[in-house]
């Protein structure tokens, strides 16, 4: 049974980061490509980043590229996010997810698996 388990999330001032963690199992997490996804009150759930498992590749919506970086620790079957110079409008649940590729991650594309989400609060 795969599981993806985010961690992380919390509350934090603008201008502030934070590190979301996504700890996967159940599946081949070296060949399994991963993306981070993020729904505000209201909205629809948007693309935020994704990597791939063998090469690396990674992409970034823009509007936090500069900001946010995905990476990802085979070794720990993990996938991170990292969070820089967060802003209110960055507040959101943000998912975990695992695909086929990143470039249809990036789609909406070939996504098999979800997370339960974690929180993060942008506010002063």
């Amino acid at each position: 049974q795969v599981q993806l388990v985010e961690s992380g999330g919390g509350l934090v001032q603008p201008g502030g980061s934070l590190r979301l963690s996504c700890a996967a199992s159940g599946l081949t997490f070296s060949s399994a490509s991963m993306g981070w996804f993020r729904q505000a009150p209201g909205k629809a759930r948007d693309f935020v980043a994704a990597i791939s498992g063998s090469s690396g590749m990674s992409y970034h919506t823009d509007s936090v590229k500069g900001r946010f970086t995905i990476s990802r620790d085979n070794a720990k079957n993990t996938v991170y996010l990292q969070m820089n110079s967060l802003k209110p409008e960055d507040t959101a649940v943000y998912y975990c997810a695992a695909g086929r590729t990143a470039s249809g991650i990036r789609r909406y594309d070939g996504i098999d698996y979800w997370g339960k989400g974690t929180l993060v609060t942008v506010s002063s």
